[in-house]
């Protein structure tokens, strides 16, 4: 796995993809932190939250040739015909993207120091903020790798990783929206009003429970949930499993 990751990794940095994705994010959090800065109310976790609405941008860049450069090449033949765990082929892959994200991440850490030297703050909700930033990107990586997975084309990988994690962002709107439109068709056929809203409340709340940036609102304002990250994880290693699942299915393709 190790080496895996260690390829992976360093090979961000042989290509532009390393360089652009740092560049935009650098571009991102340094106009976002000197426009709070300018008007003279430094809030860390404001800027955390906003960089977070950049995930349908970043992630399907670091992660869109993951696995489909190497089946674009022929080169993942070499993870069917040599033994080598699959496993440890996605999870480097995985940890080498996570990683790439933590350098990025650099730039907010200065920001921080910055805040704090001029006599700002760093409180508990910027602190739970920061966390639950590190968990989305894990989750979204797992989704944006997943994409990669299932293509040969690295656009292709993106524009997929573009829209999973886009309606992953949009959740709320699309609960509301449904919640509304089962209302109304229920009452179209003749449901009363209350079994017709109770249907349409049903499916917005069953969609609503999806959404991680409603499950992780509070970690703002301090309050931490243990259950809300492990929902994070948990999405994260189902779509590990899924592109492990892919490969492996490639893999006895080729016996």
């Amino acid at each position: 796995m190790y080496a895996i990751f260690k390829r992976e990794f360093l090979s961000y940095f042989r290509s532009p993809v390393g360089y652009v994705s740092i560049a935009i994010f650098s571009f991102l959090a340094g106009f976002i932190f000197f426009t709070q800065f300018s008007n003279g109310s430094v809030d860390i976790g404001s800027e955390v939250i906003s960089l977070r609405s950049f995930f349908v941008i970043i992630i399907p860049i670091i992660t869109m040739g993951l696995l489909a450069e190497d089946k674009k090449r022929g080169t993942d033949i070499l993870y069917y015909t040599t033994p080598i765990s699959l496993f440890s082929v996605v999870l480097g892959k995985v940890l080498a993207a996570f990683a790439l994200f933590a350098v990025m991440f650099i730039n907010v850490i200065i920001h921080i120091i910055v805040t704090v030297a001029s006599g700002g703050t760093f409180g508990v909700g910027a602190v739970g903020t920061v966390i639950v930033f590190f968990f989305m990107a894990f989750m979204f990586i797992s989704m944006g790798l997943f994409a990669s997975a299932i293509t040969d084309n690295q656009i292709i990988s993106a524009i997929v990783a573009f829209i999973i994690i886009l309606l992953t962002q949009v959740l709320s709107v699309i609960a509301d929206y449904l919640g509304t439109a089962l209302t109304s068709v229920a009452k179209m056929i003749g449901i009363k009003a209350s079994p017709a809203s109770a249907i349409g409340n049903a499916v917005r709340n069953g969609i609503a429970w999806l959404d991680p940036f409603a499950k992780t609102q509070d970690f703002r304002l301090g309050i931490f949930s243990v259950s809300s990250l492990v929902f994070l994880v948990s999405v994260g290693i189902l779509f590990v499993y899924l592109t492990y699942r892919v490969l492996e299915k490639k893999r006895w393709s080729q016996a």
